[in-house]
This record gives C-alpha cells, sequence and structure tokens, in this order.
C-alpha cells in the first residue's frame, strides 16, 4: 500500500471509528484510559467467548477480584466458580497464575512493555500486544482474527469469505500501517469494522467506509471456515462434557465430593450406551485430564485400570494437590 493510500485508510477507518464505536466498560471512557488490570481481565474473557456474554460477566469478576492481589490469592476452585458461563476453565486458571506472576515480579503493577506481558504465564502475543497498547497506549501492532480478516481483505482480493492471507504477511503489515500515537484507537477501530461490517461470512461491503480501498470489496464468494475436529465422545465435543462435570461440581456444597459413577448417571441414561466399560474407560481419562489440567481433584480407592467405582470428586484447589 502506497503512503497515499496509507494516510487515506487511516483517514476513513478513524473517521467512521469516531462515529460508530462500540461501548464497552475496558474501553477509554473520554480522556480516561482503562485501568490495566480490567484490560488483562477483558483480554482473557475475550478469547473465544462473544463480547455480550463478557459484558455480562466482567462486573461481576471485578467485583469479586477488584485488584490483581485479590486474584493472586484465589484458589482453583474459587476461581472456576467465579468463572461460570465463560466455557475453557483453564483460562481462568492461567489469569490467577498470571496475577500471582505480576504480583511477585512487579509488586502488582502489570507491566506495560508486549515484551514484559509476554513472558508471564498465560500470556500469548495477541494479549501482549492488546495489553499494552489498550491499557497503556504503547505503539505496537495488535493483530487479533478480526483484524487479521480485515488486513487480508484490504491487502490482497479474496476468492471467498473464509481466506486470509499468511500470518507473517499480516504481521508485516499491521506493524506498518497503523498511525503511531494512536495505536489503542486505531485497533479498536479496525476490531469494530470487522465485527460490525468486514464480518467473517457476509460481509457488508456496500456499508464498508474502506471499500473503494479494499481489494475484495464486493468479489468474494461466500465460504465458511472450516471448523478442525477436536476430540469427541458419541458426537459431542469433549469440551462440552468438561463444562458439564465441571458445572456439576461448582453446584457441590463446599467440603463435598461427588462420586464418578453419579456423574456417569447425569451424563449418560443408562439406556443409550452398550459398551459401559469403553464409556467408564473415556470418562476417567476425561476426569484424570481434568485433573492434570488442575481443575478437578480426584479421590480414588480404585485400582482397576478402567475403573469408576469409588472415585470421588470434587473440584482442584490449587493448594495441595
Amino acid at each position: 500500500m502506497t503512503k497515499r493510500r496509507q494516510e487515506q485508510f487511516q483517514k476513513v477507518v478513524l473517521a467512521w471509528y469516531a462515529a460508530n464505536a462500540r461501548a464497552f466498560m475496558w474501553r477509554q471512557n473520554g480522556d480516561t484510559p482503562p485501568d490495566a488490570y480490567m484490560v488483562l481481565v477483558s483480554e482473557v474473557m475475550l478469547q473465544q467467548t462473544q463480547t455480550s456474554r463478557v459484558q455480562e460477566k466482567l462486573p461481576l469478576f471485578l467485583q469479586q477480584f477488584p485488584t490483581v492481589h485479590e486474584l493472586a490469592r484465589a484458589d482453583n476452585a474459587t476461581i472456576i466458580k467465579a468463572w461460570q458461563g465463560m466455557g475453557y476453565n483453564s483460562r481462568a486458571l492461567r489469569l490467577r497464575d498470571c496475577a500471582r506472576a505480576v504480583v511477585e515480579r512487579y509488586n502488582g503493577v502489570i507491566p506495560a512493555s508486549a515484551e514484559e506481558l509476554l513472558v508471564l504465564p498465560g500470556i500469548g502475543a495477541y494479549t501482549a500486544s492488546a495489553v499494552s497498547a489498550f491499557a497503556y497506549h504503547c505503539d505496537v501492532p495488535v493483530v487479533d482474527v478480526n483484524i487479521r480478516r480485515v488486513y487480508s481483505r484490504v491487502i490482497e482480493a479474496m476468492l471467498t469469505t473464509a481466506s486470509m492471507l499468511p500470518e507473517k504477511v499480516v504481521t508485516e503489515f499491521a506493524a506498518s500501517v497503523f498511525p503511531h500515537g494512536s495505536s489503542s484507537e486505531w485497533h479498536q477501530a479496525i476490531m469494530d469494522l470487522g465485527a460490525m461490517l468486514c464480518t467473517a461470512r457476509s460481509p457488508k461491503c456496500d456499508d464498508c467506509p474502506v471499500k473503494v480501498l479494499c481489494a475484495s470489496a464486493g468479489k468474494m464468494q461466500e465460504k465458511t471456515p472450516q471448523k478442525r475436529a477436536e476430540p469427541s465422545f458419541r458426537g459431542v465435543p469433549n469440551r462440552i462434557w468438561r463444562g458439564k462435570i465441571v458445572q456439576m461440581l461448582r453446584e457441590l456444597p463446599e467440603n463435598t465430593t461427588l462420586p464418578a459413577e453419579i456423574i456417569l448417571d447425569r451424563l449418560f441414561s443408562a439406556a443409550l450406551f452398550e459398551d459401559t466399560h469403553q464409556t467408564e474407560a473415556w470418562l476417567r481419562g476425561l476426569l484424570e485430564k481434568l485433573e492434570q489440567d488442575a481443575i478437578v481433584r480426584i479421590i480414588s480407592e480404585c485400582k482397576q485400570q478402567n475403573g469408576i467405582e469409588r472415585m470421588m470428586l470434587s473440584l482442584a484447589t490449587g493448594e495441595s494437590e
């Protein structure tokens, strides 16, 4: 993209954003930048979770854990209960581990540089750059799936709505295109553009402010992105089964356990499965993986290879396991 087109691109995107920006509590309000802790929590929540759900859950989470110090002190069971309705419970544990590292290494002050953020537990390249840009207004490029989709379509004519350029190409473009001094505003604008107009399935090209600058506007065939296969049992992804089990344990009174046999009965009607041994072996493997992930605690007196008899479960505390 030539310098002139780049300047035009920046101008129309920022003008559109000024008139159409979505309002979220984790975004800047007037001249007041958002709290870095709030930005960190929101960015972890937003991973594979809709913004509407995060808007609902974030205030409740921050009410329970108002500071990074409070979050750092929480045990696994408390965190998992607070994360109810968000899915992917391991994200909550990684967030808590990140909080502990911030307290230990930075006395509770979340670092501003993407390089320092990146070495914290559970923080990837996107989250590090997002916190740096949105909380501290550092001049860093930010690339999530929405931004990658928008940039891909602007740079080169995409054949279908599912097409995107290689990550390396997009990353290089991202580093060169954002207006320095406005990284936070710019990347929020591109995210909103991707969420509201340049969508994954049915982009609204006619309404897009950058259509005259976009190589793909009005030229893409609609195509649903192919989903990657994931571990499943009886046609249902294991992550769904995991969520059902964790929810059962969330509902237990304190200091009580749940037998694995009861979990099995609640997950399946006895009349539906033909191979009890296969189902028990699968459930045992799922429970053991949840234990490895420090989400549940297994108290087992059973020595059989695949048996689940006398396996008692609760949410893990993270303190003694």
